[in-house]
């Protein structure tokens, strides 16, 4: 029978096929608000192993990264953008699409020249507080579809679109009318979450928010302060560990990070309240403690955290993973952080680079080998704009 999103509830839709539902699981074996809310007191970071999950053997055979990597910012790519969030590289070198939060357009920028032009903009995107135009993803299918997916929040809810892109058109209308992917995700003036990927099994991930609204992070039959896994149509994922449903795991406060490392593990990071912002390794089901427990708990229902910062030193939007570690950016942090990894662990303490350099920095994506594109949000109203701002560039890390 049909399954439908109603508010902030779940109830049912269309089951998958069982062929589908085989092959996605053997593929998934395989695998706050901005300013981090009212600073509390100075915390220093620390790195927290979590309790919660063990180890796959092959971790051990797995080369650990060094305690101490270093970061080159080997040129700006492009000037001028205007509240930068999601960033997406189009494959064979076609460019870097990037969404503006509040413009509501995806621009495309020459990742040689820096040249930008302007895709569309993307029709019914209320943009306020820290909702508007969110992530975008390309499709896993895109060399034959040109299929844009974004998140974006509307006058009712946060929601899933995707749009063909056709480059042949003019500039301002490259963007196909979008087609909804999914809806019902609680909208706040704060809160939204709005990252979302493709994963290696070709599903969606969608890092939400709480919307304010911290009663939602635990109610799984809610879609705030979650993870969701879904088909790139937008039914729950076969293998999800709730029956018929796209909830992948919860009791998160806002998610705006999600990366895999070479082994397709998920990693997520979220905005913490008053004490501590996290890196979490995720595993399917599990509570992550929000609002019960922020940072490390003691209580063994709630996966800790693989480590935890004082939301002053960091507020992290997102991760990308390059040469064995996690690479974390900071919006109030003014920093990006490195979290060099064995298996779902950090294997040392994180280490800062860039502090204050650049300001406010929202989103950072893989490159290709050790080079990384980051984005600075410095345009986003809490920032306070250079000229220039908002920037990409590329670094080189170790």
């Amino acid at each position: 029978m049909d399954r439908r999103v109603e508010g902030t509830k779940i109830v049912r839709r269309r089951a998958v096929t069982a062929v589908l539902a085989a092959s996605a699981l053997l593929l998934a074996a395989g695998c706050s608000s901005d300013s981090g809310g009212t600073p509390g007191p100075a915390a220093g970071r620390s790195s927290n192993p979590s309790a919660a999950q063990s180890a796959p053997s092959r971790e051990a055979a797995e080369e650990t990264p060094p305690a101490k990597g270093t970061v080159k910012v080997v040129r700006t790519v492009a000037e001028g953008l205007n509240s930068p969030w999601g960033l997406a590289p189009v494959p064979g070198g076609g460019g870097l699409l990037v969404s503006s939060r509040d413009e509501g357009t995806i621009t495309r920028v020459d990742e040689k020249s820096g040249a930008k032009t302007e895709l569309g903009e993307v029709p019914g995107v209320s943009a306020a507080g820290e909702g508007g135009l969110l992530g975008i993803a390309l499709s896993p299918d895109y060399a034959s579809d040109r299929m844009i997916y974004a998140y974006f929040t509307s006058a009712s809810d946060n929601r899933i679109v995707r749009m063909l892109y056709d480059a042949d058109k003019p500039a301002g209308e490259q963007l196909g009318a979008p087609d909804t992917v999914f809806k019902g995700i609680p909208k706040g003036f704060i809160h939204n979450g709005g990252r979302i990927a493709f994963g290696p099994d070709r599903m969606l991930y969608v890092g939400t928010g709480e919307s304010g609204d911290k009663g939602l992070s635990q109610d799984k039959e809610s879609l705030g302060g979650k993870i969701l896994r879904l088909t790139p149509e937008g039914e729950p994922a076969p293998g999800n560990p709730f029956p018929d449903s796209p909830v992948y795991s919860y009791g998160h406060r806002n998610v705006q990070g999600l990366a895999w490392d070479t082994e397709q593990r998920l990693f997520a990071a979220e905005f913490g309240q008053d004490t501590w912002d996290e890196l979490n390794a995720i595993k399917p089901g599990d509570n992550y403690g929000w609002p019960e427990a922020e940072g490390t708990s003691d209580d063994a229902k709630y996966h800790n955290p693989l480590a935890q910062w004082g939301t002053d030193e960091a507020s992290p939007s997102g991760i990308a993973h390059a040469e064995g570690s996690i690479w974390m950016a900071g919006l109030k942090g003014k920093r990006l952080w490195r979290i060099p990894l064995k298996g779902t662990e950090a294997s040392a303490d994180p280490q800062a680079f860039l502090d204050g350099e650049y300001g406010r920095l929202r989103t950072v994506v893989s490159a290709g080998g050790n080079k990384l594109w980051l984005t600075t949000s410095n345009t986003d109203g809490r920032g306070t704009p250079k000229e220039g701002d908002d920037r990409i560039l590329e670094l080189e890390v170790s």
